[in-house]
C-alpha cells in the first residue's frame, strides 16, 4: 500500500498533489491532515505550508477481479472482466477464448474460482463482499439445465414411488433443485450429507 506526505500553500493544494503523485481518485484515498498550515501574514511573511498525509486504499473487487484475469492468463486464458455492482454484492462476467477451460466440468473450476475470488476480496476488507462469477451467461444455462433435471426426476420418483437422489452440489444449486418443485403438491425436497458433499433427496408425498 502507497503512501506520501506532501506540503502544500493549502490542505486541498497538498491533496491534489498527493493525489497526483499516486495516481489515484480521492475515494481510493485514505487522507490525514498534519498541519492545516498558516497563511503568510500580508502574504509576505509569518506563513506555514500545509502537511498532509495521503495514503492508497485497496478496492477489494479490483483486487479480486486482477486476481481471476491473472489465473485466467497462466491457465492460457486472455480474459476481460465486467462487474455489475449491488451493494456489497458484486456479479464479475467473463468474456473471451478458451472459456470452457475457466467453466470446467459441470462449472466446478468456475465455482473454484468464485470461491477463491471472494476470499481475496475479503482479506483486506473489513466489509464482506460477496463474489457471484459467471462465464458466457453459464449460470443462466445451468439453472436450466437443473430445473428440468429435477421435473425429470420428480417424475421419476412418482413413477417408482420411491425417493430419488441426486448428485452433490453446492448450496446454490441445490437451492435451484428446491425452487424448480416447491410448487410441484404431489413431491417434496431435503437435503442429505455434509458439505461439499450435500445433495438433494426427491421423495413422493
Amino acid at each position: 500500500m502507497r503512501e506520501v506526505n506532501v506540503t502544500g500553500p493549502t490542505v486541498e493544494e497538498a491533496i491534489e498533489s498527493a493525489l497526483s503523485q499516486l495516481n489515484i481518485t480521492k475515494d481510493r484515498a485514505e487522507i490525514t491532515v498534519i498541519d492545516p498550515g498558516k497563511k503568510a501574514f500580508f502574504g509576505l511573511f509569518g506563513g506555514k505550508p500545509a502537511v498532509v498525509a495521503v495514503k492508497e486504499t485497496i478496492d477489494p473487487v479490483e483486487e479480486a477481479k486482477n486476481f481471476l484475469i491473472a489465473v485466467a492468463k497462466e491457465m492460457g486464458v486472455e480474459a476481460s472482466i465486467e462487474e455489475k455492482r449491488s451493494g456489497r454484492e458484486v456479479e464479475f462476467n467473463i468474456s473471451g477464448e478458451k472459456m470452457a477451460l475457466l467453466i470446467g466440468k459441470r462449472g466446478q473450476t468456475l465455482n473454484a474460482l468464485q470461491h477463491l475470488a471472494q476470499l481475496v476480496a475479503n482479506r483486506s476488507s473489513d466489509q464482506f463482499v460477496t463474489i457471484l462469477l459467471d462465464a458466457e451467461n453459464y449460470r443462466a444455462r445451468r439453472r436450466e439445465t437443473l430445473s428440468n433435471l429435477a421435473k425429470r426426476l420428480a417424475d421419476k420418483a412418482l413413477r417408482i414411488n420411491r425417493p430419488v437422489s441426486l448428485e452433490a452440489m453446492p448450496s446454490y444449486e441445490r437451492k435451484v433443485i428446491h425452487a424448480a418443485l416447491v410448487n410441484q403438491t404431489d413431491v417434496e425436497t431435503h437435503s442429505e450429507g455434509r458439505e461439499p458433499n450435500r445433495y438433494i433427496v426427491i421423495s413422493p408425498k
